[in-house]
């Protein structure tokens, strides 16, 4: 099978490598662009772990080719920080302990970071929504939902 060109740009930086047409997205940020903050965990779109945003939407890497995001823009857990400074959903993910074994924490932090995007104010209710797939088996989710709504309200330390 030949490889295509696949121009994608990833946290604000343009790439242009050549993929096989069957890779998925997940397999080239991990493998071919070093992105590994991006999970990927049951290979089957069930965990979340894979979640990135594509032009601005959660998507689950593991189940969209990555020839299905030429032309597009990927932010992944590692594009969340700017200038070397974490993200206020990132900083409140630490102050409010809402991550044990760090599985899960890339696609929860993507997910928070749409519904902030689109909600800035979400509910309790919306943020469960929001979350709602993605799997943790550690934390008990009450952590990452005050970790959300703390941002959702302002209530998060700035890092310095």
């Amino acid at each position: 099978m030949e490889k295509q060109l696949l121009r994608i740009t990833v946290n604000n930086e343009y790439h242009e490598l050549y993929v096989k047409p069957k890779r998925l997205l997940v397999e080239v940020l991990r493998d071919e662009l070093e992105l590994t903050g991006t999970k990927r965990g049951c290979n089957t779109g069930a965990c979340c772990a894979c979640t990135v945003l594509l032009n601005g939407v959660t998507v689950k890497s593991c189940s969209i080719l990555a020839m299905q995001a030429d032309g597009t823009e990927v932010t992944t857990v590692e594009g969340l920080a700017e200038g070397g400074k974490l993200s206020p959903i990132q900083r409140s993910f630490l102050d409010h302990g809402a991550y044990q074994c760090g599985f899960c924490t890339s696609g929860m932090l993507i997910s928070a970071t749409a519904l902030i995007n689109e909600k800035p104010s979400p509910t309790k209710k919306q943020i469960k929504e929001a979350i709602h797939g993605n799997i943790c088996r550690c934390t008990g989710y009450n952590s990452i939902i005050r970790a959300i709504k703390a941002v959702a309200e302002g209530k998060y330390k700035e890092e310095e």
